[in-house]
């Protein structure tokens, strides 16, 4: 295989195994942040074991998250040489600002959580929880940043043969930006939701700790719900802004590949790329691909035959892709609002604990279904229109990707082996009592 193909797959490798941990981060925090405040506020016991022990696991998965993420930035000098000559202006300042301030804010903070306990008071640490929340929203604000000027730059110019800042305020704020925060925030919650939820069904079909885990249940569906409903809103809109700013992966998410007004979306299709049609279409909706891409049932929607072959992205990975992304998206609708109709009498839905405890892994596929799209539905764009990823690669040889790709993934299989294993045994021993 060639450089930049086998740098593709170390970068990809690197990146979703570190974004099984990030997620998790965000949204315990904030769950944990709460039932601090809850304790310091009713002085109830069940909230101060609850903050220990869903803090235990957020700690033994921010640890492994930092482990994880500190190999992604080396690649850019090691793999992507290129890229960073040509962009590092741009894409370097913001990872800078990520990890002198957002990072080590968020890490200090922590060191402060962990041993503060009986050295500040009950209310100054709950707010160190709530500032921890914040750092980490606040480091996420940074990376997705840079990966939005990838999908839609702004705010810069060529000058000297590579690209240079001209509008720090621009990038920050342009739409693809924000949207993009939002999808991955909402995601990072709703994980953090069934997380909690799955593991308080495992005790509850045991009949361990009852009000403890109801309780954390309940807090956990509140936010899920939420989430899960708003994040199809937001992924609506997610996908009208593509029609603009990338109309190529938008016609790659449906298989789209004839430019037509009133536009069909297929609940189901297999695309066949190389003579540009699908092999199967089932269940064609009239209109409903011009009415998410423009709000309009009778828009002109550009199909993949409109645009040269050589600046398609991969059909078939980025459909599917999507596909279970979305179809997982309803799923989590469905499963916090049964849930929500639930949550006075778990213990007598043993069926519904029984899905939510095998439903722990599918906000974990959700989201890298979800990278998938984002990364493979841009190629073959490194940055999207400026610059190629075949342009963007190290001048090295393949035997040298090669060996460490191979050492990242023994080495990363065996840090979530670890890391897994100490997450499921502290969660299936339940709380300790204080």
């Amino acid at each position: 295989m060639s450089v930049e193909v086998l740098s593709r797959l170390q970068f990809a490798a690197a990146t979703m195994f570190h974004f099984l941990f990030v997620p998790l981060t965000l949204g315990l925090s904030i769950l944990i942040a709460y039932m601090e405040t809850m304790y310091v506020k009713t002085e109830d016991e069940t909230y101060l074991r609850m903050t220990k022990f869903w803090g235990k696991l957020f700690l033994i998965n921010f640890a492994l998250g930092i482990v994880t993420g500190i190999t992604l930035e080396f690649q850019f000098g090691t793999n992507w040489s290129r890229y960073s000559a040509y962009v590092g202006d741009i894409f370097g300042s913001l990872l800078a600002i990520e990890a002198s301030v957002a990072f080590f804010l968020e890490s200090t903070l922590i060191g402060v959580w962990v041993f503060g306990w009986n050295k500040i008071s009950k209310k100054a640490h709950a707010i160190v929880m709530w500032l921890i929340a914040f750092a980490g929203t606040f480091s996420g604000i940074w990376i997705i940043a840079a990966n939005a000027w990838m999908q839609h730059p702004v705010g810069y110019t060529i000058r000297n043969g590579r690209a240079e800042l001209t509008d720090f305020f621009a990038i920050l704020t342009q739409k693809f930006a924000i949207l993009e925060f939002f999808h991955t925030i909402s995601a990072a919650y709703i994980l953090s939701s069934f997380f909690i939820m799955g593991i308080s069904a495992y005790h509850l079909l045991k009949k361990q700790n009852i009000e403890f885990f109801t309780r954390s249940f309940k807090i956990a569906l509140v936010l899920g719900l939420v989430f899960s409903f708003f994040e199809a809103f937001e992924g609506h809109l997610h996908g009208a802004d593509l029609a603009e700013s990338q109309p190529a992966k938008l016609a790659a998410l449906d298989a789209h590949w004839e430019t037509s007004k009133k536009a069909p979306m297929y609940l189901f299709a297999i695309p066949d790329q190389e003579n540009e049609r699908n092999i199967i279409e089932i269940g064609p909706i009239p209109g409903m691909l011009s009415l998410l891409a423009h709000h309009d049932i009778n828009a002109e929607v550009i199909g993949l035959k409109d645009i040269p072959k050589d600046e398609r992205p991969p059909v078939l990975i980025t459909y599917s892709a999507f596909k279970i992304m979305v179809g997982l998206g309803f799923y989590f609708c469905l499963m916090t609002l049964l849930g929500w109709f639930f949550k006075d009498r778990l213990t007598e839905k043993t069926w519904y604990l029984k899905m939510l405890m095998l439903s722990i892994p599918l906000p974990y596929i959700a989201i890298e279904m979800g990278w998938i799209v984002a990364e493979v539905g841009r190629q073959p764009w490194i940055v999207y229109g400026i610059m190629k990823t075949s342009d963007a690669v190290s001048p090295i040889t393949s035997g040298q990707v090669l060996t460490t790709l191979i050492s990242f993934v023994l080495v990363y299989g065996l840090l979530g082996a670890v890391g897994f294993y100490l997450i499921w045994t502290n969660a299936r021993k339940g709380p300790d009592k204080v």
